[in-house]
């Protein structure tokens, strides 16, 4: 079932979700179920929100690769995130190939 997961990691920089986006390399090593990316930064840290096809396959790219990313970084603290299933989703930009 896919789900949407939205994160809120205060205190983490731009510099420091750069940093995750070059030692994890999502964007052109994909995983398994990634369906949707956001990320946004703010004056209190970062926020993201997620697509995946499933919660299994969102907690195994935490686990394996998410979280060796984060520790690289130096990101101190724990995200406040919330899973829940998907009900609706509508991209009218998006063209699935």
């Amino acid at each position: 079932m896919p789900i949407v997961m939205n994160m809120e990691w205060d205190g983490v920089t731009t510099a420091q979700y750069e940093k995750i986006r070059q030692v994890v390399d999502f964007e052109t090593q994909v995983p398994k179920g990634a369906l949707l990316h956001i990320a946004a930064l703010t004056p209190a840290g970062l926020r993201v929100t997620d697509v995946w096809d499933s919660a299994e396959n969102f907690n195994r790219f935490v686990e394996t690769r998410l979280m060796p990313g984060v520790k690289e970084a130096g990101i101190q603290g724990q995200p406040k995130v919330q899973i829940e299933p998907v009900h609706n989703l509508y991209t009218p930009a998006f063209k699935r190939l």
